[in-house]
């Protein structure tokens, strides 16, 4: 028996080998192109909240401010005088002005307060397009934040549904272009340089602080009688543009700026 021992132990003979601890399977384990993936989409998730809490402040600082009342006065004014110069207002335009509720009543507040990343909107919804060209970089710009957190309010105030709403800046990042999206509002994919028809449409332009040419563009794209009537501009004054370029260059460059009213 001894030797049979030796036999078993010596150099050569069988052994039952201990079980291997199992590999973890590649599959199982989570590539390094799908971790960083994981890790872009969560960080971009963060800062789209981010970006949508600035605008909620930037919304509840401006329904407070001076500003947004005397904004919606001034729209106001410019609708009424416009309506009175029409001598045969067309009965969709007509109504279209009439929906666009920015007379203040006592018993209802202008906006919902915290509204902004929703949309809650009333019986009665305007019939009117909005197009939104230049707002800038709102994710980093404060200036450009407030411009946007403008609009958004001033299409709950006036029943604009966000989805007939377009927006377009070259400026945009994808995170932005996301936001946008989040919010119900439509982001163009081509640069259209302002050369939208309204189509007989009527239209609320949205133009912050654009350059000259973009305004003359869309100008140039609507010149007749029944497109203009069409139109609510909100932007620059055509008159301090007239102050501060030379006459030769604006009728060479701007010429539809330059024209008188028709």
């Amino acid at each position: 028996m001894a030797a049979a021992a030796a036999a078993a132990e010596a150099p050569g003979s069988w052994r039952a080998a201990a079980p291997r601890k199992r590999r973890r399977s590649a599959a199982r384990r989570p590539r390094g192109r799908e971790a960083a993936a994981l890790g872009r989409e969560t960080q971009t998730e963060a800062d789209r909240a981010v970006v949508l809490r600035r605008l909620q402040e930037a919304a509840e600082d401006l329904l407070l401010s001076d500003f947004w009342s005397l904004a919606l006065e001034t729209i106001n004014s410019c609708l009424t005088k416009h309506l009175e110069q029409l001598k045969a207002p067309d009965g969709t335009l007509l109504e279209a002005l009439g929906n666009l509720h920015l007379n203040s009543s006592p018993d209802e507040s202008a906006v919902t307060p915290g509204a902004i990343p929703g949309e809650t909107l009333v019986p009665g919804t305007c019939r009117w397009k909005c197009v939104c060209y230049g707002i800038g970089n709102f994710a980093t710009c404060v200036i450009a934040r407030y411009q946007l957190t403008f609009l958004l309010l001033f299409l709950e105030k006036c029943r604009i549904p966000r989805r007939h709403c377009w927006v377009y800046d070259p400026l945009f990042s994808q995170l932005e272009i996301g936001v946008l999206n989040s919010l119900g509002l439509t982001v163009l994919s081509e640069n259209e340089e302002g050369k939208r028809s309204v189509d007989g449409e009527p239209t609320i332009f949205y133009m912050p602080h654009c350059g000259t040419a973009l305004y003359n563009n869309l100008l140039w794209s609507n010149w007749s009688l029944d497109a203009l009537s069409q139109m609510l501009l909100i932007g620059n004054s055509f008159q301090g543009l007239e102050e501060r370029l030379l006459g030769r260059i604006l009728q060479k460059n701007y010429t539809y700026i330059a024209k008188p009213p028709l």
